[in-house]
């Protein structure tokens, strides 16, 4: 009975949803952010397909910042996501699946013939992540694909595949050089020829050396914004953490794939994590808000931080980007969805303030 009122109570909130969206409420919380500099950064909402709200806040408390509409963001970890989903469209053409061992590839990686392609999408193979070493993230200068190789074998693994989840960088860098051997050209043309073109994407792009247009990464310290110091270098995290994009075109993106545009719906399937029984699927993850499901990704670089998620009840989609992060980025999206389903807002800087 309780599991009866709670699908109805569910399905309530989603329909309620469904028909309202209160801008002034958003807009008062962004506002909220931008006038007590608790952040600086872009959303974008989608609903049913189509973008229903957006909002750019904080830049015009950094006065050397300068932008347009086409201004991307460093996405981090959303790159695997699209990384995953180019897995995936090989599965579909026949020329992989999931059970294919890493052996067939990279015979040198320890434990590489118990690893399959779905191990590595799911973080179960037992690698670790190459980004860190000796407890310091050290790709912020230019590393050779030797010197990674090199660290993952002598990481080594760290558990049997398939005994647990630990997120693995390590991973995902195996599987963009999968697919570049697969497909026979790099992870930039593949995610052109495969993602951006047949979307349509004007500003979602993955690394290449001095490109423009790029938010730069920002701190807040002595009650002013400043540039961040370092970053990685994005050319070490190739198909891990290079791709640059708007929150818009992040939308373009997962609408496409949860509508079926790029996978069909069987693949689409297999991709999910299973509810009840899994955080992580295979390239992207569950985001859940007191019942509200959400699929999707986020990431971090050392300074821009985003989150892209989806759900299927409301076709109800959000991607916010941020260069300038006061508020956890987890806490931030959550307060976001409360302000779209008329909950309270839980953070303490900003409780009973809006």
């Amino acid at each position: 009975m309780n599991i009866k009122i709670t699908l109805l109570l569910l399905l309530i909130s989603n329909y309620f949803f469904s028909q309202t969206i209160n801008p002034e409420k958003l807009d008062h919380y962004f506002s909220y952010i931008e006038k007590n500099n608790l952040g600086v950064g872009s959303l974008s909402i989608f609903k049913n397909g189509k973008e229903v709200y957006s909002k750019n806040f904080g830049q015009k408390n950094i006065p050397e910042l300068t932008y347009n509409k086409n201004t991307k963001y460093q996405v981090g970890s959303v790159t695997k996501m699209i990384t995953a989903v180019l897995i995936f469209r090989l599965i579909e053409k026949n020329k992989l699946n999931l059970n294919t061992q890493l052996s067939e590839f990279y015979p040198e990686i320890p434990n590489s013939d118990k690893m399959t392609i779905k191990n590595l999408l799911e973080h179960t193979s037992g690698l670790g992540s190459y980004v860190v070493k000796d407890g310091e993230v050290w790709v912020t200068g230019k590393v050779n694909d030797k010197e990674i190789m090199d660290l993952i074998i002598k990481q080594g693994k760290s558990f049997e595949p398939g005994e647990k989840v630990a997120y693995s960088n390590s991973a995902y860098y195996l599987l963009t050089k999968i697919l570049e051997r697969k497909y026979e050209k790099s992870f930039y043309k593949i995610v052109q020829s495969e993602i951006i073109n047949p979307l349509r994407l004007k500003n979602l792009i993955p690394f290449k050396a001095n490109q423009k247009n790029i938010f730069l990464p920002y701190r807040y310290e002595n009650n002013s914004w400043s540039m961040l110091k370092e970053e990685i270098d994005f050319l070490n995290v190739i198909g891990v953490g290079d791709i640059s994009s708007t929150p818009y075109d992040l939308n373009i993106f997962i609408n496409s794939l949860f509508h079926n545009v790029i996978l069909k719906k069987e693949t689409l399937k297999l991709m999910e994590p299973v509810l009840g029984k899994e955080n992580w699927g295979r390239g992207m993850a569950i985001w859940d808000f007191n019942g509200i499901t959400f699929y999707g990704h986020g990431g971090d670089t050392l300074g821009s931080h985003t989150i892209l998620i989806y759900n299927k009840e409301a076709d109800l989609s959000i991607a916010y980007n941020t260069n300038g992060e006061r508020i956890k980025k987890e806490d931030f999206i959550k307060n976001v969805v409360n302000l779209l389903y008329n909950k309270e807002i839980t953070h303490p800087e900003i409780k009973n303030k809006l």
